[in-house]
């Protein structure tokens, strides 16, 4: 009799097992909005990483991309991703401050000089940017660099007092830029990066701030004339899901889908390395013109930088730690630097 009644809980555990082999594990389609536009390098290697992610999980996990800006501005994104019309965005860095304000850790004034440095702190920093906004509710595959940030204008910049004379935009609801223009005297006029061009071609806005890639991409080469040859913040952008979603998938399909996005998205930070000095000379075969400030102006403008970053602490946007921990670590990659070339 116990034979028979082992036999049979035996029987029964390997048809539980049979059936849960043929269970399908969950099946989502992730939409996801873009600003990038179709045919760019950005969606080219998204698109490889989503077709890989369906391969691998027999397509029970699936992306749609509204690249362009179909979907409405970052703000609009992610009140779509709210109540479940998107899934997710692939959006620069300040776009998620709302949720995480010290995810713009990165993007304090005139901070780096060197993409060596920016590199360095990466290494020690990005977790900190991750973690954040993981628990502010986002899934993120590891963070995008966009390169640095320069003063773009229709009119030369060279001091702070010129940049004070000009039409500024800044990102709409980005408390951190708010912060860091201000502290060059600066009233600037906050707009969702989708209407910036038409705003430079109106005439609403004359000064813009972006990457030389960025730039390109996103057309507003075509109504600029001058580049203030000063990295002025350090851009990065993230693919960012709606954690809730995504946690919905089986362990193994999350491998998959992280593996693989983490892979198209470092590839696609490496190729805008690579496109960055591309950018800067097609913008110079333009016409437009890259002005360098001399030593004493560019100390006026470290000054005013020095006053942004301090603020940004002092209006909690930035926490104190986290801006300690990264000047320390570039004063320790500086000193490292020193060591090897005194020897």
């Amino acid at each position: 009799m116990p034979i028979i009644k082992n036999f049979t809980l035996i029987s029964l555990f390997l048809s539980l097992l049979i059936f849960l082999s043929f269970v399908p594990g969950y099946a989502i389609t992730f939409k996801i909005a873009t600003l990038s536009p179709e045919g760019s390098m950005w969606m080219e290697k998204m698109r490889q990483g989503a077709k890989e992610v369906a391969t691998e999980t027999q397509n029970r996990i699936k992306f749609k991309f509204y690249p362009g800006g179909v979907m409405g501005n970052d703000k609009a994104v992610l009140r779509k991703i709210r109540i479940g019309q998107l899934q997710g965005g692939a959006v620069v860095g300040g776009s998620l401050s709302n949720f995480f304000p010290a995810n713009q850790i990165y993007a304090q004034p005139m901070k780096f000089t060197s993409l060596d440095e920016v590199d360095y702190i990466r290494q020690h920093m990005d977790a900190f940017v991750v973690d954040g906004l993981d628990k502010a509710g986002f899934v993120t595959f590891g963070i995008t660099g966009g390169g640095f940030a320069y003063i773009m204008s229709k009119k030369p910049i060279k001091t702070i007092q010129d940049l004070q004379k000009r039409k500024v935009w800044i990102p709409d609801n980005d408390k951190l830029s708010l912060d860091a223009v201000t502290a060059f005297g600066v009233s600037p006029i906050p707009l969702p990066i989708a209407d910036v061009r038409t705003s430079l071609q109106s005439g609403l806005i004359d000064t813009v701030a972006t990457s030389p890639v960025g730039a390109i991409v996103l057309q507003w080469h075509t109504q600029i004339k001058y580049v203030t040859n000063i990295p002025l913040i350090y851009l990065y952008a993230v693919l960012a899901i709606d954690k809730k979603k995504f946690v919905k998938l089986t362990p193994r399909d999350q491998e998959v889908v992280t593996r693989v996005m983490t892979h198209a998205f470092k590839q696609i930070g490496l190729q805008n390395r690579k496109d960055d000095s591309k950018a800067i000379a097609a913008l110079k075969k333009q016409g437009i013109k890259f002005i360098t400030p001399d030593k004493l102006v560019l100390d006026e403008w470290r000054k005013a930088a020095g006053s942004a970053s301090v603020k940004m602490v002092e209006s909690g946007t930035l926490p104190k730690d986290a801006v300690d921990k990264l000047d320390r670590l570039l004063m320790e990659f500086h000193a490292k630097e020193s060591t090897f070339h005194d020897q």
